[in-house]
């Protein structure tokens, strides 16, 4: 999935920016990426799953 934006008349690139950012974030790419830097072993995916639950459940 790819994010683009355009310029928009009378807009700054910084807001282009922002905008572009916030797409990113709301797509998840880079939350994909992270996931996919490293190998995990099943075991420890098991266990950050559970922690994960463990944390959401309080």
């Amino acid at each position: 999935m790819t994010i683009k934006v355009t310029v928009r008349e009378n807009e700054t690139v910084d807001d282009a920016m922002r905008r572009f950012k916030r797409g990113v974030n709301k797509s998840g790419i880079l939350l994909e990426c992270r996931k996919r830097e490293a190998y995990l072993k099943p075991a420890l995916k098991r266990k950050m799953k559970a922690k994960l639950a463990r944390r959401k459940k309080w």
